[in-house]
């Protein structure tokens, strides 16, 4: 007896063992710990520029540390080797360069919950280039929500009333950051998590070399030596918990969870520096945070 044709369905292929079409809730603890681990690794970078390291040593630091202990993890294959090299991959290479840059100029001089609340710009960057560059869709509610908290990022950098330099850096590394999320969603089905995760620090590190080398290092101490590695892998467990969650849903999904950067930031300033934010910097922060909560709930449904 012949056998019937197989179904569309059957002749699909396999699907892949990724964790793709993840519970929302497996999605928000990613984005979470990255959010926090992103943010301990910047609170150590602070310290460490408060102690005299250049902030771009730092980077280049931060980089370098984590591409060497996670490179044999890493499962880089020789097949893989000339994916480094592609376009798209140094562009977000070199984004990523801009975002942990400008966020560690900011810090030098800024309050930790002021620079991540002007950093939230990076949401609305990263939902408009979604629409734009992946074709995500935009709805009304979101876009408004998306208003409301680029409304709270105006309040916490108060332009125009002495927002100093470090301000101008935290909204730089905000728009490097959203642009950073778009185009990991965008290579996020083309490239494995820990690939993606080992390039921008291959690339990070071999492009803030230079400058790295022409600063100098800081004396060294165990001290300093404990932080370039908090530092380090903090941002690199961050990533990679980012990466896959991009993996994993869309854009417009990750972009909101991302406001849990602002509680990391507050508490850690709070604890490690004694920072607490002015009354007006506080309102913007929970308008923030507001626009973040009822965003993922518009994603929840």
């Amino acid at each position: 007896m012949s056998r019937p044709p197989p179904s569309a369905a059957s002749a699909q292929p396999p699907a892949p063992r990724a964790i793709a079409g993840a519970p929302l809730w497996v999605v928000l603890i990613m984005v979470v710990t990255a959010m926090f681990s992103i943010v301990l690794g910047d609170t150590a970078g602070k310290e460490l520029t408060a102690a005299g390291a250049h902030p771009f040593f730092v980077a280049w630091a931060r980089f370098a540390m984590a591409a060497l202990v996670l490179l044999p993890f890493s499962g880089l294959s020789r097949a893989e080797l000339p994916g480094l090299l592609d376009w798209r991959i140094l562009l977000r290479g070199a984004l990523i360069v801009g975002v942990v840059s400008s966020i560690l100029t900011a810090l030098r001089t800024e309050p930790m919950a002021d620079v991540f609340g002007a950093f939230f710009i990076g949401p609305v960057i990263s939902y408009v280039l979604a629409a734009l560059i992946l074709g995500e869709r935009i709805t009304p509610l979101r876009s408004v929500l998306l208003g409301l908290g680029f409304g709270g990022v105006l309040l916490v950098v108060k332009p125009g009333f002495g927002a100093g330099a470090g301000m101008g850096f935290a909204l730089l590394a905000g728009l490097f950051f959203g642009s950073f999320l778009t185009a990991t969603r965008w290579l996020a089905s083309s490239f494995r998590p820990r690939f993606l995760l080992i390039s921008q620090l291959l690339v990070g590190s071999v492009l803030l070399a230079p400058v790295a080398f022409a600063i100098g290092a800081p004396a060294m101490t165990p001290w300093l030596w404990l932080l370039f590695g908090v530092s380090a892998f903090g941002s690199a467990l961050g990533n990679l918990l980012l990466a896959t969650a991009n993996r994993n849903a869309p854009a417009s999904v990750i972009a909101p969870l991302i406001y849990t950067q602002l509680l990391a930031a507050t508490i850690l300033g709070w604890l490690a520096f004694g920072d607490w934010p002015d009354t007006l910097s506080l309102i913007g922060l929970g308008v923030i945070l507001a626009s973040g909560i009822m965003s993922l709930r518009l994603a929840r449904r």
